[in-house]
């Protein structure tokens, strides 16, 4: 089954880029995901990933599906980009964001792939996660939303956890 336009998972492997793209509702791309990146459209279904090691504890967390968004605009670039781990991220585009999972809840993604075609290979199924986007076909859409909606909460009632854990620890010195 070819996977339908307009549908995406959005996987973010960092608390600190977790936390500005809830903080800012946007996200950024690295100028070598441009041609990616340019596929996203106003309007666009975006379903938010956190990866296992996403929280630096890939022992304890699980890899979840944690809100869902829509593509307000379409990606531009950003002459002074926003930094992640060292790495610029020039490619920009704003994000319609209402509802939110608690912090440590949400759709658990390892138990739903054998249901889902976007992951042809169940047992090797976190290969297709390599990138920042996974196109979703309408079946999958729709499954990973009915599994999410019951969980998600107003982004004003369950922000302040994340961007908690999102801001790296202070130095005694008072730096980052």
């Amino acid at each position: 089954m070819s996977s339908a336009t307009g549908s995406f998972l959005m996987i973010i492997g960092d608390r600190e880029a977790l936390a500005w793209v809830l903080a800012t509702r946007q996200t950024a791309f690295p100028a070598g995901r441009a041609r990616e990146a340019s596929g996203l459209a106003a309007g666009d279904s975006v379903l938010l990933y956190t990866t296992r090691g996403c929280f630096r504890n890939p022992s304890r967390d699980r890899g979840r599906i944690i809100a869902h968004a829509a593509v307000a605009a379409p990606v531009t670039h950003d002459d002074e980009p926003v930094e992640f781990g060292g790495r610029g991220y020039p490619l920009r585009c704003p994000l319609h964001l209402t509802e939110l999972a608690p912090f440590g809840a949400g759709v658990v993604l390892a138990d739903h792939v054998t249901s889902l075609y976007a992951f042809p290979n169940p047992k090797a199924w976190s290969i297709q996660l390599r990138r920042p986007l996974l196109p979703l076909n309408e079946h999958d859409h729709a499954y990973l939303t009915r599994e999410l909606t019951p969980i998600v909460a107003p982004v004003e009632e369950t922000i302040g956890e994340y961007l908690r854990v999102g801001v790296p620890p202070r130095s005694a010195a008072g730096e980052r």
